[in-house]
């Protein structure tokens, strides 16, 4: 499929009150991603954390949020994994913490394909609170692009965005969208993911789709600001927006924010674009090794 919608989540991060409660969350928003037409819906960096609250007497604790969320993940995926199949569309579930059997938590996000295949991308790039209280680990097992029916796809989880490397590898595999699901609890964190979104579609003449957590939740001390805007961001050039924003959402609000994307558009681009950015990266001074790619199949 070449042209087709993305939703990207603006999602509230709210306190449950049952597992029944989170499945039927959950279900109303991929069912209106899908009423909207979306072919893709994505969700934020951390979403999954309002899980947390199904725990009342851990919630307000930041190991225990952990655990009893990663405690979870089998439940988490089945959903999506249903969802996904109902809907006909792929889904980018809210990423949480995954506990790994060398007792390490990583920060995973997993898309699900509507014919059952799944794969995960975690983390990279640990933020100072991951690093120094979460105590979050990066992944092990790098980058991975997609193969989907959608095109080819790579997940740059928040601050991953911020270091152009990590995309340029995903681009140098054929990454035509990355997916940027983020969680900042100020206007300064958006703004830096914001910006490397846009820079990343603009080195890589692709798009690149920002999803956030919102609003309040003062229960919880892993989740409890959240600040940031939904957008869908292509590089600014011909057939694309002079400022290269496809569509953005008001900060702050529960919504979901619809964009069309074409991926002929990306190759036009590509070679015959106004500059040339995707060739050109490797003609500046330092251009050297990328980090290696591993390549799923989701199709």
């Amino acid at each position: 499929m070449k042209r087709y919608t993305i939703a990207a989540a603006q999602y509230p991060i709210e306190q449950l009150a049952d597992w029944g409660a989170y499945v039927a969350k959950l279900t109303r928003w991929v069912a209106e991603a899908a009423e909207g037409g979306a072919a893709l819906a994505v969700f934020p960096e951390y979403g999954a954390m309002e899980l947390a609250s199904l725990e009342p007497t851990t919630m307000g604790d930041l190991a225990g949020s952990l655990a009893s969320v990663a405690a979870l993940i089998g439940q988490v995926d089945a959903l999506h994994a249903s969802l996904a199949a109902r809907f006909s569309l792929h889904i980018l579930a809210a990423s949480l913490p995954r506990l790994d059997a060398d007792g390490r938590y990583r920060n995973a996000a997993r898309l699900f394909a509507p014919g059952g295949k799944a794969g995960t991308q975690d983390k990279l790039v640990m933020t100072r609170f991951e690093r120094e209280q979460w105590f979050v680990s990066a992944g092990a097992d790098g980058l991975t692009l997609f193969e989907t029916a959608l095109g080819k796809l790579a997940v740059l989880i928040c601050y991953d965005s911020e270091f152009p490397l990590l995309a340029r590898a995903a681009v140098e595999a054929g990454a035509e969208v990355l997916l940027v699901p983020s969680c900042t609890d100020s206007l300064h964190g958006y703004w830096r993911v914001r910006l490397g979104a846009q820079a990343r579609a603009l080195e890589g003449q692709c798009y690149a789709v920002q999803s956030p957590t919102v609003g309040l939740a003062d229960w919880s001390p892993a989740v409890d600001i959240n600040r940031g805007a939904a957008a869908i961001y292509g590089p600014p050039d011909r057939g694309m927006p002079e400022d290269g924003v496809i569509a953005m959402g008001a900060e702050g609000q529960s919504t979901w924010v619809f964009g069309e994307v074409d991926l002929a558009q990306v190759a036009v681009l590509r070679a015959d674009g106004g500059v040339l950015n995707q060739r050109d990266w490797r003609d500046q001074p330092g251009a050297g090794p990328l980090p290696p790619v591993r390549v799923v199949s989701l199709l």
